[in-house]
């Protein structure tokens, strides 16, 4: 069984629809500060900044030190780019491309 069909079940669907439903960043800090620890919160902030700058084409060491992060973190993040399912690069390039139209309106 590979990981990602660990990931998927019944639950973990619920709580990926239940996250679909959300409709505003604040419904999403509602919902993240009721479901996630201040830390936990950080770390999802902390790696996703850390994917952006390495797709950026940053060096571990200049993630570091801004991020403030492990390079242990910060490899795993480089392999989930390389290797994963392409979600980091997905999901920024989807953002990059509504701030791209926001700045144009």
């Amino acid at each position: 069984m590979a990981a990602n069909d660990r990931l998927h079940n019944p639950t973990t669907d619920k709580l990926f629809e239940t996250i679909l439903a959300l409709r505003s960043v604040e419904e999403c800090y509602m919902f993240f500060e009721d479901l996630c620890t201040v830390k936990e919160l950080g770390d999802m902030t902390q790696r996703l900044k850390a994917a952006r700058m390495l797709l950026d084409g940053k060096t571990y060491e200049q993630i570091v030190r801004s991020v403030e992060i492990s390079t242990a973190t910060i490899s795993r993040i480089n392999r989930c780019i390389q290797y994963g399912t392409g979600g980091y690069e997905l999901m920024l390039g989807r953002i990059d491309g509504k701030e791209d139209q926001q700045a144009e309106a």
